[in-house]
């Protein structure tokens, strides 16, 4: 059942201070957690887990960094890599960008493996239970984690790769190696100030969308990414599209074609050339009915 853990994540994205770690976890109700009672006491219930996991590593990393007062934002970031990345042993590892279960909180959580930006949302999270400064950096094609004042003293850490700490100089020749997927990935300063809850969710969604479209068989996985994206106050108006075109392909040829016609609506005004070409795909997708 995902109606009510929907409406939980929707609520939560558009509350005054969206709690990353709830909106990610609330994923999870999407493939393998099941509410036993259609309520928001049968969602905490789900969630309490991964909540209590989630509390577990704040306790070993507050044992980490007790009594050290008065840290550097490289010492701050080398005792939660002791404790989350070496304690803990989580971080990422040979076939994470494989597995669905990557991106989803809870299965990072309970496998302590991830794709960097879902290790990354371990750590922000832990931290933010400690009081710490530690913030996303949406690095081209690699997530990594601020530690300390992003405009004063910090340095950057790669919870991935064990929590070690960045130079520019990586952070650089990380942007290199996107540009073989994204020639025009470039390490713009705004790319290093924090990014914000929504945005990382979005980032999250999409790396799911990217892993069900390159698996045919789970255009289900894309068409359920692509509509929470939907739920988010700010995403691309293309995932409109999108989620009509899922609906046409997991046989909702009604529901897609009318997504479709009202998408073309919208792009009448400064694409008509394209939203002819969404007509005609509206205008198909109702001809496989017969």
């Amino acid at each position: 059942m995902t109606e009510d853990s929907r409406e939980r994540f929707s609520a939560e994205a558009r509350g005054a201070a969206p709690d990353l770690a709830l909106l990610c976890l609330l994923m999870g109700f999407e493939v393998d957690l099941a509410v036993p009672d259609a309520d928001e006491a049968g969602i905490d219930a789900c969630l309490a887990p991964a909540r209590l996991a989630l509390d577990r590593l704040a306790a070993l990393a507050g044992t980490a960094l007790r009594g050290s007062d008065n840290r550097s934002p490289a010492e701050t970031a080398a005792l939660l890599a002791g404790a989350l990345a070496g304690s803990a042993d989580l971080r990422g590892g040979p076939g994470v960008y494989r597995r669905l279960e990557s991106s989803l909180l809870h299965q990072v959580l309970r496998r302590g493996r991830g794709l960097p930006i879902t290790v990354s949302v371990v750590w922000i999270t832990v931290a933010r239970m400690l009081d710490l400064p530690v913030y996303g950096v949406a690095l081209p094609g690699h997530f990594v984690v601020g530690v300390g004042d992003p405009d004063g003293e910090h340095v950057l850490a790669d919870p991935f790769h064990g929590g070690r700490v960045l130079s520019y100089q990586d952070a650089e020749a990380i942007t290199a190696e996107a540009r073989a997927f994204d020639p025009g990935a470039r390490l713009a300063p705004e790319l290093l100030r924090p990014a914000e809850p929504l945005e990382m969710v979005l980032r999250v969604l999409g790396n799911i969308r990217s892993w069900a479209a390159a698996r045919p068989e789970h255009a289900r996985t894309q068409l359920w990414a692509t509509e929470l994206s939907l739920l988010l106050p700010r995403h691309p108006a293309q995932l409109r599209l999108e989620r009509a075109e899922l609906m046409v392909k997991t046989g909702r040829f009604v529901e897609g074609a009318a997504e479709m016609d009202s998408y073309a609506t919208i792009l009448d005004a400064f694409d008509p050339e394209s939203a002819a070409r969404v007509r005609l795909e509206a205008k198909a997708a109702r001809h496989r009915l017969n």
